[in-house]
């Protein structure tokens, strides 16, 4: 559940000096839906975008994808949220335009109980509830449903201090992870929200909120799996970096869809930090998010 954008990602100067932008897809929790349809689970988006081309896109997507869009709201008044990615010596940056989305006026009344009520896991982040206050209402709505249906609920941190100033996201993000079983923080959300850098002091944190399993993203150094049992450093898995941009989001979705599967958490964990290595491999969010046979393939051949 959450807020897509569609994407214009920036590609290296062209011969005549002219800086182009490749269309794509992006949006936190959409981008780790299609990623975990990829993998060959059965996915349902909850959204809302508006009657508009960047919404026929978004369609057009999710069917491809096999992605269920039944509780896919059109609005006629409210546009489709866009961002730009740019890429520097500092990594890729972004450049929003998503005020008043349609998805940022989703509230309560149009988070669809039945639909939840059948999952194995509910996911939200907090860019979904930091678009606005009726979208952070909707999301907790949409985890009371979860778990009073034996619903998994799966969360990631996503803090972005553009939509909010980091103690409000705190405390609705916190009170969110205290609601999961599976915390997804990553390494910078982290100190933004509690002021910590450590990895293992970030996993106590988050565990100490309730989740069963927390997994820290950190990037190019890898994830830290933690449970209440133990703990286990997740290694980058070797590729060549293009665009990071939507890796966490493929890290989430692939390794949700490898729980569904039956994993445990560990070899999940190194099957996500596969897929989202791929991913680095190509331009945009959405499109070089491999499939489950390339996934397979870089992990036999690593072996």
């Amino acid at each position: 559940m959450g807020e897509p954008m569609l994407e214009f990602n920036q590609q290296p100067v062209g011969a005549d000096g002219r800086r182009l932008y490749l269309e794509g897809f992006g949006g936190d929790t959409s981008n780790a839906a299609v990623a975990a349809a990829r993998q060959g689970a059965r996915v349902a988006y909850v959204t809302a975008i508006g009657r508009d081309p960047a919404g026929d896109r978004f369609v057009e997507l999710w069917q491809n994808e096999g992605v269920d869009i039944s509780a896919v709201k059109r609005s006629a008044e409210r546009p489709t949220a866009v961002y730009f990615v740019t890429h520097g010596r500092a990594g890729h940056e972004f450049l929003y335009y998503r005020r008043e989305s349609a998805a940022s006026f989703l509230g309560p009344t149009d988070v669809p109980e039945a639909l939840i009520a059948q999952a194995k896991i509910f996911y939200a982040s907090g860019i979904s509830q930091g678009i606005s206050a009726s979208a952070a209402d909707a999301v907790f709505h949409a985890i009371a449903i979860a778990r009073r249906n034996g619903v998994r609920v799966a969360y990631d941190t996503n803090y972005r201090p553009r939509l909010w100033p980091p103690a409000r996201a705190a405390a609705i993000i916190h009170a969110a992870v205290a609601l999961s079983d599976i915390a997804l923080p990553g390494l910078d959300d982290a100190h933004a929200l509690i002021g910590v850098k450590d990895a293992n002091a970030i996993a106590d944190f988050y565990l100490s909120l309730g989740p069963k399993i927390v997994v820290l993203k950190m990037g190019d150094t890898g994830a830290l799996l933690a449970t209440n049992e133990g703990r286990v450093h997740i290694p980058p898995f070797p590729c060549t970096v293009v665009d990071a941009t939507g890796a966490g989001d493929t890290f989430c979705g692939s390794f949700l869809a490898r729980l569904i599967a039956g994993d445990a958490p560990e070899p999940a964990a190194r099957y996500a930090a596969a897929a989202a290595a791929l991913k680095t491999q190509g331009y945009g969010a959405v499109a070089p998010i491999p499939r489950a046979p390339e996934v397979l393939a870089a992990l036999a051949a690593q072996c």
